[in-house]
């Protein structure tokens, strides 16, 4: 059978030192009987944050919208678009037949 490692415990610490630290957070949470405005506004502010971060990344231009716009222009988004056709040769000129009707020789 196998022993079972007893977990570390942790140090106490002296509430004097605890009176010197300034700062932090306070948890919000709603059993503790916290506002759900503060939870909100928590929420609110991480939402804007990842928002001003993707549109930073982007440039501010979506790919899909970047990929019409190639495609608008000609490039096509690949290898661009085909060449012109070549202008076509004017036809030979038509034969001259010349004939001569004498009559009554």
């Amino acid at each position: 059978m196998s022993s079972k490692k007893q977990p570390a415990s942790f140090a106490s610490i002296d509430p004097t030192d605890l009176a010197k630290v300034s700062g932090g957070a306070s948890r919000v949470s709603s059993r503790a009987g916290a506002d759900n405005t503060q939870l909100t506004a928590m929420l609110t502010g991480i939402t804007d944050s990842i928002k001003g971060l993707a549109s930073q990344k982007q440039g501010g231009m979506d790919p899909m919208m970047m990929m019409m716009m190639m495609m608008m222009m000609g490039g096509g988004g690949g290898g661009g678009a085909a060449p012109a056709a070549a202008a076509t040769a004017a036809p030979p000129p038509l034969p001259v037949i010349n004939v001569d009707v004498k009559r009554g020789c």
